[in-house]
């Protein structure tokens, strides 16, 4: 194993003992190097920067943008590395109904090359067309294509590479490249994808470093994965544990989860950056003679007034994909609705199709049971706004209401194993409390997990925790009870993930020679004007939403006039005491107050901020470690919300340290029954926050 970390401390203290006899601006300067690499991820097909959807160029993402940025800072660093986390090939109508059909020619991959990627890494949509196409446009690529922890049954890398060494300004750059394990849970039936394995990632780099050796100065980790685990519980899905297992990393990129994320304060510089190329993240080392490291910091760059690369547009394979898209949607009418699909939003940001049955749901969930014969079928909304307006209909319209390249599966299945599927997606919703004044969704479960059943009629009580939701399920106005069995249709992606999660054991029975946006367009031309129809075949129980309250009529008034966030995780509550305002969401807080009057201070519990930052830019853990309280900044506060408040007499007023980041910070504070209260002074100069107390709401601001 390389020694880098050993050899990077050695450096510096080197350098400092040279500080006695060099002037800084002679130790600044001399000898160094400085690298910026540029990193995208999670592409998904978005060359031009155009909404195929709404016909209309996008205004702040596509290649063409990303483009014009890497041209720029080459000219002011030529020094400068791109590369890719993969999710690359898919997610347009120009990619996926065009042109990802084996061809040659194919616009992505001419468009990398007439940027001059350095190197790109495979990500998990890819496969969605199996080995073969993936193999054909692999071979178009003129950067080396990586992917360290996917082999063939030989050994051998499925890309060809697990890695690649790229060398700018005398320093050797290692760029790994790694994919979630996950794919067979998703693409395990497509054509070649059961003959290759899928290694943990982290035991991938691990074996990429020892190959590398000395071969290289910096070594850069290109991750289609999140920190978190997905599904697993060793963590080989997850790249933290790169992090962890690899020390010898010195640059990370995450991909996968769509999120904007920066990590500057940890060892290593962490970023990822969100989908459709509208940012790009930015690397910039600094290195000494020594070709050690000095100085890491990363960013994450917004698109959103760069103006796209004509170049890159003229190249010859992308002007002509992107003007036979346009035509193929423009030139092609497949029929017209009669009226919108989609019910109007009651509150600003929850969609109206992830709590009621909608005639976008239903029409889904026809065209599968039309086309399989099943009993049974699954339908999810991929995107919350997913609807087809009055008026005429295009492909673009259809891509709108099913974005991907899905193809149809049945299986038989018992009736217990269809209830347990039912739960599954059931705990998309939060569990209602009393005084909730809207249906709130789990964070931790994406939308597009989020299925509605067609063939059955059944009830979802949210008064219930997850796993105890679905109730009164009929099956052709009989009880389904868990011997019955049923024709279960769903989509191969889901398929695959049902059975690897263990929730069903059938096998699959047929498979459709269609995808079901393909059949949606079938179904159109049959049924033109296209009527919507929603049979109400489900609904939500055991919840009060007190229509008829005026507090939750203010909170409603409030969100859609854009003055509270959107309740979209989690819920306004009229019972709660909604003390706490993070960047306009309502949160509990303990608090007590000293003094009176004008002189009144309002203290609030430590513990119940760090619940109330979670997954904001401020989010922080805070731990009680050998008598002293712990703040991590950027940690994810794990804890469940504490319960008890009221007011707490005698006050005792404390001047506490906190370890921030391992630095002792002192801020004054209350201390009452095992917890710190902090004033809205002290918990600005502690987290780096803007924080205010206005008629007894303390409102934070994380932006």
């Amino acid at each position: 194993m390389r020694t880098r970390i050993t050899k990077r401390l050695l450096s510096i203290l080197m350098a400092a003992a040279m500080v006695l006899s060099l002037t800084g601006a002679a130790l600044a300067a001399e000898g160094e190097t400085h690298i910026t690499i540029i990193g995208t991820s999670d592409t998904h097909g978005n060359i031009w920067g155009y909404s195929y959807e709404d016909m209309k160029e996008s205004s702040g993402d596509g290649l063409a943008r990303v483009s014009t940025y890497v041209n720029q800072v080459r000219a002011e660093n030529p020094n400068t590395i791109l590369v890719d986390t993969g999710d690359t090939i898919q997610g347009t109508i120009l990619t996926d109904d065009l042109y990802n059909k084996g061809e040659d020619g194919h616009p992505v991959m001419a468009a990398m090359n007439y940027m001059g990627y350095d190197a790109w890494t495979l990500g998990n949509h890819e496969f969605n067309w199996g080995t073969e196409v993936l193999k054909a446009v692999m071979a178009q690529s003129e950067a080396p294509v990586l992917a360290a922890n996917i082999k063939n049954a030989d050994g051998t890398y499925f890309t060809g590479a697990g890695y690649t060494i790229v060398e700018r300004g005398g320093v050797k750059v290692a760029i790994i490249g790694v994919d979630t394990p996950n794919i067979p849970r998703w693409d395990g039936t497509k054509t070649g994808v059961a003959d290759l394995t899928f290694e943990p990632m982290a035991d991938a780099v691990a074996a990429c470093i020892d190959e590398i050796g000395d071969s290289a100065d910096v070594i850069m980790v290109c991750a289609h994965a999140g920190l978190e685990a997905e599904y697993s519980t060793d963590g080989s899905d997850a790249a933290q544990t790169i992090l962890d297992q690899c020390p010898e990393v010195d640059v990370l990129q995450l991909g996968h989860t769509h999120t904007t994320y920066i990590n500057n304060d940890g060892a290593i510089p962490v970023a990822e950056t969100t989908n459709n190329a509208g940012e790009v993240v930015r690397y910039d080392l600094t290195l000494n003679a020594d070709k050690e490291i000095t100085s890491a910091t990363v960013e994450t760059v917004s698109l959103a007034d760069v103006e796209p690369d004509q170049g890159l547009r003229d190249v010859p394979e992308v002007k002509e994909a992107q003007e036979k898209t346009v035509s193929f949607i423009q030139d092609n009418v497949l029929g017209h609705a009669s009226a919108d699909f989609q019910p109007a939003n009651e509150i600003a940001g929850i969609p109206q199709g992830r709590i009621e049955d909608t005639a976008v749901i239903d029409l889904i969930g026809t065209v599968q049971l039309e086309n399989s014969g099943a009993d049974v079928t699954a339908v999810a909304l991929f995107k919350d706004t997913s609807d087809l307006k009055a008026g005429p209909l295009n492909y673009g319209n259809i891509f709108d209401i099913y974005k991907y390249p899905n193809v149809l599966y049945t299986v038989k299945v018992s009736g217990a194993e269809m209830k347990a599927y039912m739960e599954w997606a059931a705990e998309c919703w939060n569990q209602w409390v009393p005084g909730d004044v809207t249906i709130s969704f789990n964070p931790n479960k994406a939308g597009y997990l989020h299925d509605h059943f067609i063939g059955l009629n059944y009830e979802v009580n949210l008064s219930k925790p997850a796993g105890e939701r679905i109730e009164n399920v009929t099956f052709k106005g009989e009880p389904l009870t868990d011997d019955m069995e049923l024709t279960l249709c769903v989509n191969d992606y889901r398929f695959t993930g049902l059975k690897t999660a263990g929730i069903i054991s059938g096998e699959k029975e047929w498979e459709s020679s269609a995808s079901v946006r393909d059949m949606l367009v079938a179904y159109l031309a049959e049924h033109d004007p296209l009527d919507p129809v929603v049979d109400h075949n489900w609904s939500i129980t055991g919840v009060d939403l007190q229509e008829d309250s005026q507090a939750r009529a203010d909170f409603i008034a409030k969100v859609n006039a854009g003055e509270l966030a959107t309740p979209y995780y989690k819920s306004y509550n009229v019972d709660a005491a909604n003390n706490v305002l993070v960047d306009g969401v309502y949160f509990d807080a303990d608090c007590v107050v000293s003094g009176d009057g004008d002189d009144a201070v309002s203290y609030y519990r430590l513990r119940d901020i760090a619940y109330a930052l979670k997954r904001t830019d401020a989010a922080f853990n805070v731990e009680w470690t050998s008598g002293q309280v712990v703040v991590t900044k950027g940690g994810e506060y794990t804890a469940e919300p504490l319960t008890g408040r009221g007011e707490v007499t005698p006050l005792n007023l404390t001047d506490l340290t906190v370890l921030v980041d391992g630095a002792p910070v002192q801020v004054a504070a209350v201390s009452s029954g095992g917890n710190y209260y902090l004033s809205a002074e002290s918990l600005a100069a502690l987290l780096g926050i803007t924080a205010s107390v206005s008629d007894g709401v303390l409102t934070i601001a994380t932006h």
